[in-house]
Formats: structure tokens, C-alpha cells, sequence
């Protein structure tokens, strides 16, 4: 065991910053199996076509992918391949749903983020304005890559919000630094080049604002753009689906991209050790198993469940501002249709947004495709600590945060909408 751990680091030292081009991931070199698969088909047979206006198209995709309207999110920063026609008049849009990430900036591509249970995030882009007879419909593309797979977020690719300092032409402040956003950011640290609509009380954040350097320091009115009902004119919100960039929808956005992280690194993480052990156990002429026996591939998958399960009951989600948010009712309305409820109504896609951002601490990503097809054994390490953290929370005082009401309600909601996870 000795020799075998102690060879377990120079393999990992070797790996480049793209370990998961190479097997067992081997991501670029692997059909996906998600959403935009499954469209092309669609498209093939003629069951669903994208014709029209650049705006028809985007609303006719949002709606076959089951993306609502009203998860609209407004970003003005040039921090995207699009760069060159982003600015605070043509910002990019985004809209989102628990496995799929649609982006539009007028005059420009397309993008689509589709979840791959295996690979995790998959990124496409398509010209609403090209003939589908000549040109693919959707391209696979890789330069995403180049941001979503090492820059901002290691070793896996990613899906991730950046708050950054912009001036009014949406040129991002870069020697102010930039914020990578999950849901343990402070309000005031977000939003960065973004536009933002909803209520949030005398907390300020960074969104609807332009910044400046002066000798060498940032400065900024962070009284100006908080609390707004509405997009400020020069966003022209009169061209896209919704008139707003919801603060609700930013919020649980954010919490998702940092859930979805944190599933894609721990399956990777974990498939990789165990190929690396059972390569070794080939070796040593020993009995090659489906399952982590080294200590070092122990630790492995014991740390990943840790960090999934932390991710999983939003263990440091920033405080909300005093007295909570409200967004537009069309997000939290769409947002929470969607969900798997028991019988007397309780979801774990219910809102509080007065104290934290759901009613009770656990992640809706619990449901997805990514989430059940995790590794064997790794999803078993994270559904046993979950029951114990639900049925005897001494055994696990890192959680001592969440309250019995909301234990008891965990238990209660998934036990009749996911009651395999509660099974020992």
C-alpha cells in the first residue's frame, strides 16, 4: 500500500492543465448524450424548426429546450468571444434551466450550454442568420474552452459567473481584478458589469454601474444602481423576451453554476483515481476492483463527497441583505413550476429570499442527470453522510447550521420525491 500511494503523486503532478482531454474523460473526443443531441434530432425530422427573426428563433429555442423567458440575465461587460459587439446598449443575454444555458447578443451567435451527465458542460453556438441546409445548426465549439475549461475554474470545464469593474463602453477594468461569483460571494462583491432589476434594501452590489480608474483606484457611485423595478434605458430592453435581469434569477444562477462545478470535478476527480488504481493494481498483478481500496483513492473520493455534499446544503451561502430581495414573480414562478413537490406541496425549489435564498438548505441539482449518474461509490459516500446528517446531526457537526425544521423537511421532501438517496 505504501508503494502504491506513494506513486499515486507524480501521476497527478504529470497531468496537464486539461487532464479531462485525456481518458477516462477524454472530453473533446466524446459524443455528449444532452439536450442539443436530442434537439438535432428534433430539427432532422422536422418535428421543431428555428425560422424567423433572430429574436423568433431565440424564443422558439428557449421554449423547445424548456429555458423560461423570464430567467433573463442582462451582462454588458466584454467578457465573451462576442466581445467585439457587447457594449451597456447591446448587452449579452442569458436565460438558463437545470440543464441548459442559452446566450443571444443581438447581431451576433448564438450559445448554448447543454449538461452532459459524463462530460458536464458541453458548449455550442449557431448563426440564426445562416441556412441550415448549408451550415450546421449547432457547432460544438471549443474556444469556449479557452475561459470555461482551466482559466477561471481548474480542471474541469465549468460554468461560472465573473463580477468585474466596467466602464461605459463595456470594456472591463482588468487591472481592478475580477470576482469569480458562487453562492458564498457577498451581495456587495456581485454583479460586476451586469445589469440587475429587484429590491435588496441598503445592501449595494456591483450590477448597473460604470466604473473608472483614477490614479491607480477604482471609483465608482455604488449608490447609484441599486433597487431598480427596471432596466435603465440604454440597456435597450425593448429588443429581448423580458424587460428585466432578475435578481432572484442571478442568485439561484449563480448556485447552480457553483453545484454543477462542484458534481463535474468530484466525477472526474474520482474516475480518474480509480483508472489510475486500477492501472496500478494491473501492474502489481493485484485484484483489480470497481471501487477505491488504496488510502489514496480513499481520501479521493471521501474529499469529493465532502465538497459535493457542501455544495449540496449550500453550507456557506452568503448572508441575504437585511430585510431579503424580491425579483420579478415571472422568475420565481417559472423557476418553481418545474419542480418535483410531495404531496402537501413542499419542493426544495421553494424560495425564502428573506433570510437565504431557498426555504430550505438543499440543492435542486439533487434531481439531475449529473447527480445520479455519479460514480458508484462516490454517490454512495454522499448519500451516507447526507442520512446521517439528517437523522443524527451530532455525527455530523459541519452541518450544525441547518435547523431540525429544515432537516425534517429535507428528509420529508426527498423521501417522496427521491426516496432512492434516503436508502441505506
Amino acid at each position: 500500500m505504501a508503494v502504491a500511494s506513494a506513486m499515486l503523486v507524480p501521476v497527478v503532478r504529470a497531468e496537464s492543465e486539461e487532464a479531462f482531454e485525456q481518458p477516462p474523460v477524454s472530453y473533446s473526443a466524446t459524443a455528449p448524450n444532452d439536450a442539443i443531441t436530442r434537439l438535432e434530432r428534433r430539427l432532422a425530422s422536422g418535428e421543431v424548426q428555428l425560422v424567423g427573426d433572430d429574436r423568433a428563433i431565440l424564443r422558439e429555442l428557449l421554449r423547445t429546450l424548456g429555458v423560461p423567458e423570464s430567467s433573463q440575465m442582462l451582462v454588458f461587460s466584454k467578457t465573451s468571444f462576442q466581445a467585439g459587439i457587447i457594449h451597456p446598449g447591446n448587452p449579452r443575454a442569458l436565460y438558463f434551466s437545470d440543464d441548459c444555458y442559452v446566450g443571444w447578443v443581438p447581431g451576433g451567435l448564438m450559445e448554448v450550454t447543454s449538461i452532459d451527465p459524463q462530460l458536464g458542460p458541453v458548449f455550442y453556438s449557431f448563426d440564426p442568420r445562416a441556412k441550415p441546409e448549408t451550415h450546421p445548426r449547432f457547432t460544438r465549439d471549443q474556444d469556449c474552452l479557452r475561459c470555461h475549461g482551466g482559466t477561471f475554474v481548474r480542471e474541469i470545464p465549468a460554468v461560472f459567473v465573473r463580477s468585474i469593474p466596467t466602464d461605459r463602453t463595456g470594456q472591463p477594468i482588468f487591472s481592478q481584478g475580477s470576482t469569480i461569483v458562487d453562492d458564498s460571494t457577498p451581495v456587495a462583491e456581485r454583479w460586476g458589469g451586469w445589469y440587475v432589476t429587484g429590491m435588496h434594501g441598503m445592501t449595494r452590489h456591483r450590477g448597473n454601474l460604470f466604473s473608472r480608474e483614477a490614479e491607480g483606484r477604482l471609483a465608482v457611485d455604488l449608490d447609484h444602481g441599486g433597487n431598480r423595478k427596471d432596466l435603465p434605458a440604454v440597456a435597450g430592453g425593448s429588443r429581448y423576451p423580458a424587460q428585466t435581469s432578475d435578481i432572484v434569477a442571478l442568485m439561484v444562477f449563480e448556485h447552480q453554476c457553483a453545484m454543477q462545478n462542484a458534481l463535474t470535478r468530484a466525477a472526474f476527480q474520482c474516475r480518474r483515481m480509480l483508472r489510475y488504481q486500477q492501472n496500478l493494481q494491473r501492474d502489481l498483478k493485484e485484484t483489480v476492483t470497481d471501487g477505491p481500496t488504496y488510502d489514496s483513492a480513499r481520501r479521493v473520493f471521501d474529499s469529493c463527497a465532502q465538497d459535493v455534499l457542501d455544495h449540496l446544503l449550500l453550507k456557506d451561502e452568503a448572508a441575504l441583505p437585511e430585510g431579503g430581495i424580491a425579483g420579478s414573480p415571472g422568475f420565481a414562478e417559472a423557476y418553481q413550476r418545474s419542480a418535483p413537490r410531495t404531496k402537501d406541496g413542499r419542493s426544495l425549489k421553494d424560495l425564502d429570499l428573506q433570510q437565504r435564498l431557498f426555504r430550505v438548505r438543499c440543492s435542486p441539482l439533487i434531481y439531475s442527470r449529473t447527480f445520479r449518474d455519479l460514480p458508484r461509490h462516490l454517490a454512495s459516500r454522499i448519500d451516507a453522510r447526507l442520512r446521517a446528517v439528517l437523522d443524527d446531526p451530532a455525527k455530523e457537526p459541519r452541518y450544525a447550521y441547518l435547523t431540525a425544521g429544515e432537516r425534517s423537511d429535507i428528509r420529508g421532501i426527498l423521501s417522496e420525491t427521491l426516496p432512492e438517496v434516503l436508502r441505506p
